[in-house]
């Protein structure tokens, strides 16, 4: 609960406390609801309750349309996260709270289907109904995503993850482009979604976060997602993508983290990275990129965290990887490098290491181990 300097109105006080007494919730878990009572100040300057955050408070047996909670007209914010309702639907009463701006029911153990009355939400500038339960699934058919959509031009995040869709790439494409004109963050990971990735989608210039894996887009990564200006995640993992990687990618300087694993990916001579590279994790395991690594991978010097394990490179490992001094996870495992291992004595926060099933000879000195005291991961096996 959002707690700041007022007094609450009689109305909103006594709409908490009956809210309250109806939830199940485990008391040895509950940090909020467990020290919550009638003298708690729960309110805004107005004395209304604008926020409710009941995330993670081991509330069960789920909140219902008899719930007081739909009587809190005021609220802006609602957080619902990380409880255990226990497989119930999410109850349709939430079209009361017309001035919700931020409504987060991720991982609460709801399921079934979406009801419409959300796209009655036209201020909800924050919606996260994702799920990473197999106990429970929420799904969109009637009303089905566009449906969904249609009103909440509001909208900058969406977060749908594991949610069964079920729609072709144009479809859900277009849902997005013709309702969502403002959206920056869509996060749609394993959602039954099928591609290609529609040409539509290049309408929102102002997605920041791009999140898909898991779909079975079946097609090559699309030109035009090079040209974002403002992309900072793109994450395309095990979507049945092909064909060759388009060098745009590597070249958009306000990412941060590139994921592509586990895609049919080739590119007969890997890109040079520029200079000054925002990139901070780069996972590209499971892909057919080959050729060789270019000294530029030292370009990097942001970069937390490289995984190009299993993609067919070749050749010896560039020395410039000493400049990855930020480095704290590395899996160049199940290639062809050949030669000497590169220092990384710089990467003083280094704690996995996987070099096995290569060609590479000789080892690491001991004043580099000495310098990698993080390191809890080696795998130097497969090598000569």
């Amino acid at each position: 609960m959002i707690l700041v300097s007022g007094i609450c109105q009689s109305d909103q006080q006594s709409l908490l406390l009956q809210m309250k007494n109806s939830l199940s919730y485990d008391s040895t878990s509950s940090v909020r609801l467990v020290q919550w009572n009638q003298s708690t100040d729960c309110c805004d300057m107005a004395g209304r309750v604008i926020g409710l955050d009941l995330s993670d408070e081991s509330i069960y047996d789920g909140v219902d349309n008899s719930s007081c909670l739909f009587d809190l007209q005021h609220l802006r914010s609602l957080n619902l996260a990380f409880n255990s309702f226990n497989e119930a639907q999410i109850p349709s009463r939430l079209a009361n709270l017309t001035n919700l701006t931020y409504l987060n029911l991720s991982n609460a153990g709801f399921e079934g289907q979406i009801p419409i009355e959300i796209s009655s939400l036209t201020r909800l500038v924050t919606l996260d109904l994702s799920c990473y339960s197999w106990k429970a699934q929420l799904q969109l058919e009637n009303p089905d995503l566009k449906v969904l959509v249609q009103n909440l031009s509001e909208l900058r995040e969406l977060y749908l993850d594991s949610v069964n869709i079920s729609a072709h790439g144009n479809e859900w494409g277009q849902a997005f482009s013709s309702s969502l004109p403002n959206l920056q963050v869509l996060s749609l990971s394993y959602c039954y979604l099928s591609g290609p990735i529609h040409s539509s989608l290049a309408d929102l210039q102002s997605l920041s976060v791009i999140r898909l894996d898991g779909n079975d887009l079946s097609s090559s990564v699309p030109e035009f997602l090079g040209y974002f200006p403002s992309l900072t995640i793109l994450s395309l993992a095990h979507c049945g993508l092909f064909g060759k990687l388009s060098e745009n990618i590597f070249k958009v300087s306000t990412l941060e983290t590139l994921e592509l694993s586990s895609n049919d990916l080739h590119h007969d001579s890997f890109p040079d990275f520029p200079q000054n590279n925002s990139l901070r994790t780069l996972m590209l395991h499971n892909t057919n990129l080959s050729g060789t690594l270019p000294h530029s991978i030292g370009n990097l010097k942001s970069l937390s965290k490289l995984d190009l394990g299993s993609c067919n490179f070749t050749g010896p490992l560039p020395t410039s990887m000493a400049n990855l001094t930020q480095l704290e996870y590395l899996d160049l495992s199940a290639n062809n490098f050949s030669g000497s291992i590169p220092s990384f004595n710089m990467s003083k926060s280094l704690n996995s290491l996987d070099l096995s099933h290569n060609v590479l000879t000789g080892g690491i000195s001991s004043t580099d181990w000495e310098q990698l005291q993080d390191l809890s991961w080696v795998d130097l096996s497969f090598n000569f």
